[in-house]
């Protein structure tokens, strides 16, 4: 159902909305030609049919209207109601001829008069649309949003003169103002008339003489135009009377840069630097274009740093200036130790800051320096509760300063953070801490809850596979499945010494010890050796297979290394394998 605002849109973009009134007072004129009874019928079907529309019932109100017409066809507010329906019925030139017919028996109704201007503009008509508006602008002087109008449908046309004209009756309404004249700057500069330009920005400087800002924007109108000595003299001026003041500074630094002068150029660019009543903004930018000039011409970047060793050493607004720094600072490639002050900095000034906060974490765990670690993180989780791998991070820090109980609380806050939207590999990470944090504490099942939630997230986490499996067949539970999954890392991963011996392992458990033997041989070719949990499985294997000498090698080869095995002493005394 169409409400009487989408009729209106329909017609036109822009159309008001705007009630036009009862049909008595619109059509005046035309009504006293009528009789009394065809007034009261008008009048009653108008009302009618406008009760029809506002309920949203169209074509009854449709028919309404245009039995009005056909009792008053000269009624403007019938044709404008009409001019909606006729637009939606995509009957553009009806509608088009009731909107002109209403405009020209009422000519002093605002709204008709506005909706057939932006009428004749949404199809192009500029000529017509500048018509309608120029007299609305007269016929109306109060409505200051025709003057504006004005000035758009001039500009798409560039008819600039026209629309001076259009500013400096504006100007007239509304007073002298800085964006008024601003503009009547640039049109005057599109016209290639630089003499009433700069009249324009003399006009407003004298306006507010008491303004420097308006002088200094003189003075930066003479200097894009070849006017140097007038601008400087005008920017000299400013800063005698306010000299900390910034827009002057920044313009003396450009006509010190257009003129060639570079010692001073540089002199005048600190002085804005470290002038405190410039927006922190500002500064980041001209600290941006000495970064620039600095790399172009092959400078090395001492000067560069001096500056922001000066400017960090201040108090800062934001952490602009010290993200400027910091990413500077990775371009030159300098060290941690340089870079961390610097993140410090971002971090006093906006403790949320995600980016800075994780370049300070990974720096310290590049260091290996958990406790440093925990000091980050701990904060991260309040400010920035929805990061996950601040949690995962503090997790790893607690564990690796013997705190695991802390470190499993880390974890499972970070999980009840999740997501439909988290990277699901990182979501099955923490369960996967998680279920290896429940097992060195002893407490398997929870272990085994853990890690069937890491394989929802991840089927193919090849570490949690690993582990379950291993776990499993340590308990000589589940062993199907054990080597169901076990058998998944050694065909991701054949030449890793570990799955291979857990796979060799399940299957000795499960008394295929020759298919075993293959896989403990390829886990001890693959760096094995080293480990003497697969050295003893691998004394354990044989000796099923009734190699004792071979298996007595293996388990006095784990002896020698460091390795605790409840039952390898007594494998050596007594010579055979010991089920722990």
């Amino acid at each position: 159902m169409l409400n009487r605002i989408t009729l209106y849109a329909l017609l036109l973009a822009c159309l008001t909305g705007v009630s036009c009134g009862s049909s008595k007072k619109m059509t005046k004129a035309p009504v006293e030609l009528l009789s009394e009874a065809d007034v009261r019928r008008h009048d009653y079907y108008f009302l009618e049919a406008t009760r029809q529309r506002e309920a949203g019932n169209h074509a009854d109100a449709l028919a309404l209207y245009e039995h009005c017409l056909d009792i008053n066809p000269q009624s403007a507010a019938v044709m404008y109601e009409l001019a909606q329906y006729h637009a939606f019925l995509q009957q553009p030139a009806r509608s088009r001829a009731l909107l002109e017919k209403a405009v020209e028996l009422q000519p002093d109704n605002f709204w008709y008069r506005q909706t057939l201007g932006a009428y004749y503009r949404s199809i192009k008509e500029m000529d017509k649309a500048i018509a309608v508006y120029e007299e609305m602008s007269t016929q109306f002087p109060a409505r200051g949003e025709l003057l504006m109008m004005l000035m758009d449908l001039y500009s798409q046309q560039n008819d600039y003169p026209n629309l001076i004209k259009t500013l400096n009756r504006l100007e007239v309404k509304e007073g002298k103002s800085e964006q008024l004249s601003m503009e009547k700057y640039r049109i005057y500069l599109q016209m290639g008339d630089k003499e009433n330009a700069f009249r324009e920005m003399e006009s407003l400087s004298k306006e507010y003489p008491n303004d420097v800002r308006y002088r200094v924007m003189l003075g930066d109108s003479y200097l894009d135009n070849d006017r140097a000595d007038e601008a400087y003299a005008i920017f000299q001026k400013a800063l005698a009377e306010d000299p900390e003041n910034a827009q002057a500074q920044l313009s003396l630094a450009s006509y010190y840069e257009r003129m060639g002068m570079d010692s001073l150029f540089y002199v005048q660019q600190e002085a804005v630097l470290m002038n405190r009543k410039l927006a922190s903004n500002v500064k980041v930018e001209v600290m941006r274009r000495i970064i620039l000039q600095n790399e172009q011409t092959g400078k090395d970047s001492t000067r560069v740093f001096q500056l922001f060793n000066r400017l960090l050493a201040t108090p800062q607004d934001d952490a602009g200036m010290a993200t400027l720094c910091y990413s500077y600072m990775q371009h030159k490639q300098m060290g941690d130790s340089l870079a961390v002050p610097v993140l410090e900095k971002i971090l006093d000034v906006e403790p949320d800051n995600i980016a800075a906060r994780y370049s300070l974490l990974m720096v310290a765990v590049r260091r290996n320096d958990y406790v440093e670690a925990v000091r980050i993180c701990e904060p991260a989780i309040q400010y920035n509760p929805e990061e996950l791998s601040f949690y995962y991070y503090l997790g790893v820090s607690y564990f690796q300063t013997d705190r695991n109980e802390e470190a499993l609380l880390a974890l499972q806050k970070g999980v009840a953070q999740v997501t439909p939207n988290d990277d699901k590999k990182l979501v099955s990470d923490f369960y996967t801490f998680i279920g290896d944090l429940h097992h060195s504490m002893g407490r398997k099942g929870e272990c085994y809850e853990a890690y069937d939630s890491a394989l929802v997230y991840n089927p193919d986490n090849i570490g949690v596979l690993n582990n379950y499996a291993y776990f499993l067949s340590l308990e000589r539970r589940d062993l199907d499945r054990a080597e169901e999954m076990s058998y998944r890392t050694v065909k991701a991963e054949p030449k890793n010494d570990t799955y291979l011996d857990t796979y060799a392992w399940i299957l000795f458990e499960k008394g295929r010890y020759t298919e075993a033997r293959i896989y403990i041989d390829e886990a001890m070719k693959n760096g094995g050796a080293e480990s003497a949990t697969i050295v003893e499985h691998s004394g354990d294997i044989y000796y099923m297979l009734g190699e004792v000498d071979k298996a007595l090698g293996f388990w006095k080869q784990a002896a020698g290394m460091e390795h605790e095995s409840k039952t390898l002493e007594e494998k050596i005394r007594l010579k055979r394998y010991i089920k722990e």
